[in-house]
């Protein structure tokens, strides 16, 4: 079978440091920090004080007041970057057929927050068991991808990846195998995370992941630092629309970028710590590779999954050492997560945007956060510590690793008609 040509013609976000794509891309080349103080509950018992939160989010911006009660934070925010993608890519029921565009956006843990104020309410209520008719559907991970396909009439495939921090980036992974293949001509892809609540943070505190820098939280998201202890959590969503090339253009489309290979790979190892010879995602970064028909030289830039924990931020640059040999030192290597911390599902969306605006752009966003190397990690790489930097890039790469020992990886090439 032939494949068909894949391009990205719409993105949409809400994050921690800029709440449209514009204000996030201006975010991300200034390295600006999206962390602060929890707001969203009393966190005064916990080991954790600080995360990544969207800042001024209105719900009734975007929603009118019922609509808005009947979805999580976590819908709402993947909602809202599908609406901006999808009127950026200019897709209308006239240059488009909807019963060929599908929507796979997903997300991490979805609307945990609103599960545990529920069981709460139950519990504080002597065990009346009254609870609202929307528990099921503000909880379940699938139901953005559906409001979406409502609200459009999109009648494509519609369904969500679950593979924790890795998830949206496996959701575009298959919205490039449907379109590629010819089954589909449009698909919106993405993902959101808003755990920042009573049992995400305790979740995550209780498996020793998060960073308890509460003295310094602005610089607690250090990937690849001595002194990093623990990952931030960060809310939001990222949302990319992909498109079967020749149907873009005869649209008159702008196009991003091309979507040009998709790997994954599993590390067999543990439940939430990476393999630390990073045997997974040397596979998964071998294996889009493949899929691309590249050799490892032709890697310019590498937007890492980079968390800021002690594990992970030792296997990643052993596995790309693996994967690229002596042409790793040349390629400027960043984590994003240093801005945004992490958006658990919705991680690999909103990298993958910031992967794509990277090539568009010709810039390099930076690891913020670094004061002091360390020994166990190979400082010749280049990290783009601190600093945004200019250079000419024809291919990214984006990595999200997920609990479970699930990885993903995209590559995206500069557009060339």
């Amino acid at each position: 079978m032939e494949s068909k040509r894949v391009v990205i013609t719409g993105l949409g976000a809400i994050t921690p440091i800029g709440n449209t794509v514009k204000d996030f891309w201006e975010g991300l080349v200034n390295g600006k920090n999206g962390a602060g103080e929890i707001t969203r509950f009393d966190s005064t018992l916990f080991k954790t004080h600080f995360a990544c939160e969207v800042k001024g989010y209105d719900p009734d911006n975007f929603f009118d007041k019922k609509t808005a009660r009947k979805y999580d934070l976590f819908a709402q925010f993947d909602l809202v970057a599908a609406d901006e993608a999808i009127a950026d890519s200019g897709i209308t029921p006239e240059n488009t057929y909807y019963d060929d565009v599908g929507v796979m956006i997903t997300s991490g843990i979805g609307g945990v927050n609103h599960f545990y104020n529920e069981v709460m309410e139950y519990f504080q209520t002597d065990l009346v068991p009254r609870f609202s008719p929307f528990l099921i559907t503000k909880m379940i991970v699938n139901m953005p991808a559906g409001v979406v396909s409502i609200k459009y009439g999109f009648r494509g495939p519609n369904y969500s990846t679950v593979s924790a921090c890795a998830s949206s980036a496996h959701a575009v992974i298959d919205a490039f195998d449907y379109i590629r293949y010819g089954k589909n001509k449009v698909i919106i892809a993405g993902g959101a995370g808003a755990a920042i609540g009573v049992c995400g943070i305790g979740g995550f505190n209780a498996m020793h992941a998060l960073s308890t820098r509460n003295d310094d939280y602005l610089t607690a998201s250090r990937p690849f630092d001595l002194n990093r202890d623990g990952f931030v959590m960060g809310e939001g969503a990222g949302c990319l629309v992909l498109e079967e090339y020749e149907h873009a253009i005869a649209r008159g489309a702008k196009i991003y970028a091309e979507v040009v290979g998709g790997g994954a790979s599993a590390d067999a190892y543990h439940i939430t710590a990476p393999h630390p010879e990073g045997k997974g995602g040397i596979l998964s970064m071998q294996r889009a590779l493949k899929d691309a028909n590249l050799a490892p030289e032709a890697i310019d830039h590498i937007n890492t999954h980079g968390t800021s924990t002690p594990a992970g931020d030792l296997a990643e640059p052993i596995a790309i050492k693996e994967v690229f040999g002596e042409h790793a030192y040349n390629i400027s290597i960043n984590s994003t997560k240093s801005m945004t911390g992490h958006l658990l599902g919705g991680a690999g969306a909103v990298e993958a945007i910031a992967s794509v605006l990277a090539l568009k752009n010709g810039i390099i966003p930076p690891t913020i956060n670094h004061f002091d190397d360390d020994p166990n990690i190979d400082n010749r790489l280049d990290f783009t510590f601190n600093k945004a930097k200019k250079r000419d890039i024809n291919y990214a790469l984006s990595n999200s690793f997920g609990f479970g020992g699930q990885n993903a990886t995209l590559i995206f090439k500069k557009f060339q008609s």
